[in-house]
């Protein structure tokens, strides 16, 4: 059975990852470009994929646009164009259109005229490889606000054979550990007073401040 449906105006780099990782979860895709040799790249990955200028009027409404659950508008490098498909989106009563945004003239255009959430994706991965960068220590580490996140850090050797119930870390640090990692299998039903394993890794969520202080 298939999930939400997507529109997915627009196949630059992001776009394009984006329609294709949305189709392989199962989603049933429409990608939209101006660009031949784009639809061409995604056309037998994504359930429809068609060549269309989104600045001509009525055309997503030609595409049923108006019949998915999301519509992700992401020309943003084109200003006009990404304001006329969120308009023309938003009209068609899609029920949530995101878009994307080069900066926050743009950003606060597309949210004047409906877009219900405004993404910056190079904004937000320079914060977040500016903060891998400067917090050595983790694996990886992802901002849920200005205040808190959500860190990857690999298990000290020191930790290793003693469980999280002894190590007692949310008393320590203030932090939750909420799942462990190995290679690419991912642990959510952590046990308590089950000894950690060399090699492997925890994800942690807390406070900025703490997750430094861990």
């Amino acid at each position: 059975m298939k999930d939400k449906s997507f529109a997915v105006i627009g196949l630059g780099q992001f776009g394009m990852t984006l329609a294709q990782t949305l189709a392989e979860s199962n989603c049933d895709v429409l990608a939209i470009d101006d660009k031949e040799e784009n639809i061409q790249e995604v056309a037998d990955k994504v359930t429809y994929a068609v060549k269309a200028d989104v600045r001509e009027p009525g055309v997503l409404k030609s595409l049923g646009v108006q019949d998915v659950d999301v519509a992700v508008i992401a020309v943003a490098e084109n200003m006009e164009a990404s304001i006329i498909a969120t308009m023309q989106a938003k009209e068609l009563g899609v029920p949530f259109v995101l878009a994307k945004a080069m900066n926050s003239l743009h950003g606060r255009i597309l949210s004047k005229i409906g877009a219900d959430e405004v993404i910056y994706p190079e904004q937000s991965m320079g914060l977040r490889v500016a903060r891998n960068l400067m917090s050595s220590g983790f694996v990886d580490i992802f901002e849920l606000s200005s205040q808190f996140s959500m860190a990857e850090f690999r298990i000290p050797s020191e930790w290793v054979g003693k469980s999280l119930s002894e190590l007692k870390i949310r008393e320590k640090y203030h932090v939750n550990i909420i799942a462990a990692k190995r290679g690419e299998s991912v642990d959510v039903n952590l046990k308590p007073n089950e000894p950690l394993e060399d090699g492997g890794s925890l994800i942690a969520i807390g406070k900025n401040e703490d997750l430094n202080r861990l």
